[in-house]
């Protein structure tokens, strides 16, 4: 894998290799840092030179999981494959009964307000391509990324004229992500039969099980879209996985959703904990890198990256080193 590179106005560069990275950070040329997952360097000189190749992102969206490759001519510098957003809609869905329960209580409450318009987009729809253009504000912080490339997909239409004018909250998100998308960068679209063209003329395969922590389940079809832009390439010269599962933060509440005994009411939600974000990437002393999952009398809730098992509730506050604020888990 590549370690990316920026100026020390953060603005990204080309990509190096670790062994140039050390290097650097050993002779005090650059600073070593984490940006959300991701070891990088920041020179503390000014670059030999600022030219930079054509670098394409392809993006293989899905339900559950979706594939991304950010690559160039040369190089294949990273495939992400990450977990979608679903647990909006039963959130949404919870929130609603709780609310309705409380208006039936015989207890002073105000009036309830006018229905407020939402806009177009559901929210659920909303979260998951809110969390699409997430990753792509990460990667175009990290890389000087030139093309986005994503599989276009569309929903099935009524026929009907009224039915069809808004037929779909799908097409709705998606066309908001392409405008935002296109704020970062130029962006392409390809159908999913040209997608699985690209796939065939490369001889590449591509499995049927989609939740598999595999290339070959969604990276294959994001590396495909990359290469049709920048070229280079007839096999996949990186198939190294970065999983990226975006943590569930929850607001700050009065209390649970169920009242507690002797109606007492704990305090539920929010995201401090002992002054770290939850979520925070931190190295302890004794676990490595893990990442900050709450706080409970004055010690911190430690949890593994790979799969946000907790190791610890009793870390000190002084035995974990901040590295950088993350909003995902993530592993190799």
């Amino acid at each position: 894998m590549f370690v990316p590179v920026v100026d020390r106005d953060q603005k990204p560069l080309m990509p190096t290799t670790p062994s140039r990275a050390r290097r650097w950070i050993k002779s005090g040329k650059a600073t070593p840092f984490w940006k959300k997952g991701v070891f990088c360097v920041r020179l503390n000189v000014e670059p030999s030179g600022r030219q930079t190749q054509p670098i394409a992102v392809g993006i293989d969206p899905g339900s559950k999981k979706e594939g991304w490759t950010v690559k160039s001519q040369a190089h294949t510098y990273l495939n992400i494959q990450a977990d979608a957003v679903t647990w909006v809609k039963d959130h949404m869905e919870q929130r609603r009964q709780m609310r309705r329960t409380r208006r039936y209580r015989k207890t002073p409450c105000r009036q309830p307000r006018a229905n407020r318009a939402r806009g177009s987009i559901p929210p659920s729809t909303k979260a998951r391509w809110q969390w699409k253009l997430r990753l792509a504000s990460w990667l175009s912080k990290l890389f000087p990324i030139t093309t986005f490339v994503v599989e276009d997909i569309k929903a099935k239409t009524k026929g009907k004229r009224r039915w069809d004018v808004a037929f779909s909250p799908l097409e709705a998100g998606k066309q908001w992500f392409y405008q935002q998308l296109a704020k970062l960068a130029q962006v392409l679209t390809r159908s999913g039969w040209e997608t699985k063209h690209l796939r065939d003329a490369l001889g590449l395969k591509k499995t049927g099980k989609k939740t598999a922590e595999v290339f070959e389940a969604h990276c294959v079809d994001a590396w495909v879209l990359a290469n049709s832009v920048v070229g280079g390439h007839l096999q996949p010269d990186n198939k190294r996985l970065l999983f990226v599962v975006p943590l569930r933060f929850h607001r700050r509440q009065l209390h649970r959703l169920q009242p507690s005994k002797q109606g007492k009411r704990l305090p539920y939600g929010g995201t401090l904990s002992l002054g770290l974000k939850r979520g925070s990437l931190v190295k302890h002393t004794k676990y490595g890198l893990t990442f900050v999952g709450g706080s409970s009398n004055g010690k911190l809730s430690l949890h593994r990256l790979a799969d946000g098992k907790r190791l610890t509730q009793n870390a000190k506050k002084e035995d974990v080193k901040p590295l950088t604020f993350c909003s995902w888990r993530f592993y190799v």
